[in-house]
């Protein structure tokens, strides 16, 4: 069986993702931009340095949008994991077929699950739509995401790995 993660290359990868949901989760998303552009530039500059450290940056790709630096590991391929920013979510079932992959996921915070597909581009570059369903004030929600991931390089530089769910 082939996995999607053997053809990718390992090393820093960039995830940019846009989010779409119902009407209540697009304002919250927009007002989230606004109150980070409204900031005193000192303190927004503080909030924008925390969130590179950890590789995230806000706002990118238009509203709901944001971009993730990920460090993918031999390890990491070796399991066939994807790049994504999130420890907390455990693939449940994996399909490929040509160069696509059909995936089905759950996770813990927010506990929620979704299906997503991966679309292999080349080794340096893949696209991927995800749909994600939650609880938000009680109420079911369904978020969209649609995006893609690029291979900047074998430097991680501080970018750290992420850790799989019950790993030591």
């Amino acid at each position: 069986m082939l996995h999607l993660a053997q053809n990718l290359k390992l090393g820093l990868w960039e995830l940019t993702h846009a989010m779409s949901g119902s009407a209540e989760m697009n304002k919250a998303m927009s007002q989230m931009q606004q109150q980070m552009a409204s900031m005193p530039p000192e303190q927004r500059k503080v909030m924008e340095d925390m969130l590179a450290k950890q590789g995230v940056k806000m706002g990118t790709g238009g509203p709901g949008g944001m971009s993730v630096k990920i460090c993918m590991t031999r390890e990491m391929i070796e399991r066939n994991d994807m790049p994504t920013q999130d420890g907390n979510c455990k693939t449940t079932s994996q399909q490929r077929n040509g160069n696509t992959i059909k995936m089905a996921y759950t996770c813990t915070n927010p506990p929620s699950t979704g299906e997503g597909q991966y679309t292999i581009v080349s080794p340096e570059a893949y696209t991927t739509k995800v749909t994600m369903h939650t609880t938000a004030k009680g109420k079911p929600e369904t978020m969209n995401m649609s995006g893609s991931g690029k291979w900047l390089g074998t430097d991680c530089g501080t970018i750290k790995p992420m850790r799989a769910p019950g790993a030591k």
